[in-house]
This record gives C-alpha cells, sequence and structure tokens, in this order.
C-alpha cells in the first residue's frame, strides 16, 4: 500500500530510508531541504510513527526532549550516504560491500530487543534516541538489501525530480500521480491544444 502524498512530506515509499531521502526535493528548479530543523525532524518522525510502532508517543516525548541540531546533522549525514547509494542502485549497480557495512554498522549503535506496541511485534533499538533512530532507518535499508527489493528502487521518470521510489509493478514512471505525473498530463495536454 503506498502512503498518501503528504503536504510538506512526501511519503511516496513506504519505506523509511527512501522516506528519509525524498526529504530533500527539487521545486523550481532548485533543491530544498525539508529537515531543516529539529522541529521539521520531529514532524518528519511523527508522520514515519504511523507505521512503526517504535516511534510511538513515549519514543517521540524522548525525541522531543533530547533532540539536538547535532542530531539534524547526523540525520542529513545519513541521508547523503543513502542517496547516493540508493541512485546508483536505481541506475543499475549492484549495492556495495561499503554500503553494507555501512548500514550495519549503524545498526551496531543500538541493536534491537523486541516488544508488542499498538499490537505490533516492533523492534527496540537499544541506545541514545540518536543512535535508535538512525539504528531504525539503516535495518530498513539493510531489509531491502536481504530482500532484493533494492532492485526495485527507480528514479522518477521526470528529469528535474529527485524522488525516488520502489516500482513493485514494474511499470510505474512517476514518484507520485500527485506530484510528476500530473505535471505531466497536464505539460501533453497542453501541447495538444
Amino acid at each position: 500500500m503506498t502512503k498518501k502524498t503528504n503536504i510538506k512530506f512526501p511519503l511516496i515509499s513506504n519505506n523509511l530510508p527512501l522516506d528519509l531521502v525524498n526529504t530533500e526535493v527539487v521545486s523550481y528548479g532548485k533543491r530544498h531541504n525539508l529537515l531543516k530543523s529539529k522541529e521539521d525532524l520531529l514532524e518528519w518522525l511523527r508522520l514515519m510513527g504511523k507505521g512503526t510502532p517504535f516511534f510511538n508517543q513515549l519514543t517521540l516525548k524522548k525525541a522531543q526532549d533530547e533532540l539536538t541540531t547535532v542530531m539534524v546533522e547526523k540525520i542529513l549525514e545519513l541521508r547523503s550516504t543513502l542517496r547516493e547509494n540508493f541512485e546508483k542502485i536505481a541506475d543499475g549497480e549492484e549495492p556495495g560491500e561499503f554500503f553494507i557495512t555501512f548500514l550495519e554498522k549503524k545498526i551496531e549503535l543500538a541493536p534491537f530487543t523486541y516488544k508488542i506496541l499498538d499490537t505490533k511485534l516492533a523492534r527496540i533499538p537499544i541506545g541514545n534516541i540518536d543512535d535508535a533512530i538512525i539504528s531504525l532507518i539503516a535495518y530498513d535499508g539493510l531489509s531491502l538489501i536481504y530482500t532484493k527489493k533494492i532492485n526495485l528502487i527507480k528514479r522518477c521518470a521526470n528529469e528535474e525530480c529527485v524522488l525516488l521510489f520502489i516500482d513493485n509493478t514494474g511499470r510505474r514512471k512517476w514518484c507520485s500521480m500527485k506530484i510528476c505525473g500530473n505535471r505531466e498530463k497536464v505539460s501533453r495536454h497542453l501541447k495538444k491544444t
């Protein structure tokens, strides 16, 4: 099931690391970072919490109390590495050993225990909140590699768009019909008339 496109964050992939990468967008030909502040990061975490039991109210409260600008910087560094590797994979490269080791080391900083939260079995990273959040994102990235779903990562057909998504059908072209697909339809219609 695909998440609905959020007004601020284009949640189009239903995957933590890809949704993190997609917090960097292009608008009017210019790249924009949607995670500029602690408040932006908390808002993104709240949205991610709808599908990730660990990001429940207690965790979000802890994040709100302990979040620093250093955490935002760590998340942006993680996003940069994820983007670089996901784009290579979308262009046909296999996930490199460096990328796998990078993700494994992020998980080692906050390994998991398990609890039932919100009637779901949840992975609970053990460690400070910074490492815990990064560990969950890295785990989902490593899971993409393990399940081979990483080979389904695609770039949007709009050359100006930087959003990435998982193409489960093999036919998807656009990051979202509401974002780029609709623009293309309007553009084609205008060319016809």
